[in-house]
């Protein structure tokens, strides 16, 4: 077998971490990029105050949900503004996708429209540092970037030139977040984990040895992850597993279900993370006769019960284990709790057709009438 993978960001991993910030950055004006709610909820505050005995920062807090193109170009002004020589990514996906994008583009000089898609972003970005306040996007270990443009597409840009240069891991930070904030990102870290070891190009040896070991800290912690919120070591556990399964995936990348879900994002304004969990058990299920020894071989990881089954009683098992996961935890079952009717489901596959960056890792094919019958059995 012959392939490539990619480490990513050096990684440091304590407890207020993120207060020592400063050390991990050039001297010089520093683009901090985060979003409101962390500010008026004071999660910022202590990484900002540290930053600025030493930096002149300016703080990008635009940041919406499912970021978009402008958010970048704006963040980008603001840093050519302030002659930023390096950036901060702190927050969850979006403020992370943000400032990959913005620190590229403020490096190499390059236009925005140009670099979407893969490997098309070849210039040098300033250094980068991104500190996730979730435990679930696994965006502080990637090299890819995603947003909306035009209102409702998804588009991604994917290349070496987005790695940031260190990821810093606060369990800290990760005490004070709503329970379903907690439960929706948990389960996109173990969608991450789950696609990337049936990705059906770029499965290796390394990103499976990645894969499976941040799912068996995923599913061993998530549910006191959410029922226990100063439970550190779980805390720890889960960023350690989401950590592992973005290095997973940056290698081996997701799928259909990624694909499917987001739709959901652009035009119902689901969170990545719940839309991840409504469409993963039906996207498994269509799955099923190509990836099912993949699944069985992960069963025990998720349900160490599952473990004395068979191939097909360990696949099934597998999905039905993820189901009382995000039943455990709180997650919304079925599409009409977001507001998704079956008018829709034709749309939503049309718009899962746009992507085909993720279609293709997809272990059986996915087309438009299969994603429109996936999404009707989703209602």
């Amino acid at each position: 077998m012959s392939f490539t993978f990619e480490f990513g960001p050096a990684v440091t991993l304590r407890n207020g971490v993120a207060e020592d910030i400063g050390a991990f950055l050039p001297d010089g004006p520093v683009l901090f990029v985060t979003d409101a709610n962390l500010r008026a909820i004071g999660l910022t505050e202590p990484a900002l105050t540290e930053l600025r005995e030493w930096h002149d920062v300016a703080v990008f807090d635009a940041v919406e949900e499912d970021p978009s193109e402008a958010s970048v170009l704006a963040a980008v002004a603001l840093g050519r503004e302030a002659g930023a020589v390096s950036v901060v990514g702190f927050g969850g996906g979006s403020p992370m996708d943000v400032a990959k994008a913005a620190a590229y583009l403020l490096g190499s000089g390059d236009e925005i429209a140009g670099i979407y898609g893969v490997g098309r972003a070849r210039g040098e970005g300033l250094p980068l540092v991104l500190v996730p306040t979730t435990a679930g996007t696994g965006s502080e270990a990637t090299s890819i970037s995603i947003l909306t443009v035009g209102g409702t597409e998804k588009k991604g840009i994917v290349a070496p030139a987005l790695y940031a240069d260190h990821a810093l891991l606060d369990p800290l930070l990760t005490t004070g977040l709503p329970r379903h904030i907690i439960a929706a990102t948990g389960v996109d870290a173990m969608v991450h984990a789950i696609e990337a070891f049936t990705s059906r190009d770029l499965k290796n040896p390394l990103s499976d040895l990645l894969a499976k070991e941040a799912l068996g800290l995923l599913a061993a912690n998530i549910r006191t992850a959410c029922d226990a919120p100063g439970d550190l070591a779980a805390r720890e556990a889960m960023l350690r597993g989401a950590f592992l399964a973005g290095v997973a995936f940056a290698n081996a990348p997701v799928a259909g279900v990624h694909a499917l879900a987001y739709p959901l994002g652009g035009h119902f304004h689901v969170p990545h993370g719940l839309a991840n969990t409504l469409m993963l058990p039906h996207v498994l299920a269509h799955n099923m006769e190509a990836a099912g020894p993949m699944y069985a071989e992960l069963a025990p990881l998720v349900d160490p019960a599952l473990a004395p089954l068979g191939i097909e009683g360990r696949a099934q098992g597998f999905v039905e284990a993820l189901v009382a996961i995000a039943a455990d935890i709180g997650l919304s079952p079925r599409l009409a709790d977001v507001g998704v009717g079956a008018a829709d489901c034709a749309m939503l596959a049309d718009e899962a057709m746009k992507q085909q960056r993720l279609l293709v890792n997809n272990p059986v094919a996915i087309t438009r009438e299969d994603a429109r019958r996936i999404y009707e059995a989703a209602l």
